[in-house]
């Protein structure tokens, strides 16, 4: 058997709002250990105050300039948020995050009102 065989090719425009790798379809890859996604935001683009229970979630900002938990991040930062960390997101300009979520908890997005 040749190694090509296994070879699975899928496209991140398939995925939904970036999220490539999770239990949740469609995917690339199929698992509950771990959320994956490369997301892209306009400027002005907002993502409401959230927080995770189980999981903990990791930004790295590859383009642009956004505002987490009420800090500006630059290019090249990594945001790391614990579970039960309260955060927003705010794109200053057109931006890409590569985010990760771990574990791959469904249903743990818990929206709370912004003070």
């Amino acid at each position: 058997m040749n190694n090509c065989d296994t070879l699975a090719v899928t496209r991140l425009d398939d995925m939904v709002r970036g999220w490539f790798i999770g239990d949740f379809s469609p995917v690339a890859f199929r698992t509950q250990s771990v959320e994956v996604a490369v997301q892209h935001f306009s400027a002005g683009s907002h993502e409401a105050a959230h927080f995770h229970r189980q999981a903990t979630e990791v930004t790295l900002l590859l383009h642009g300039r956004c505002r987490m938990a009420g800090r500006e991040i630059q290019v090249g930062e990594i945001v790391t948020l614990p579970p039960g960390t309260i955060s927003a997101f705010e794109a200053l300009e057109d931006c890409i995050t590569v985010v990760v979520k771990l574990p791959g908890v469904l249903d743990d997005k818990f929206v709370v009102a912004e003070c």
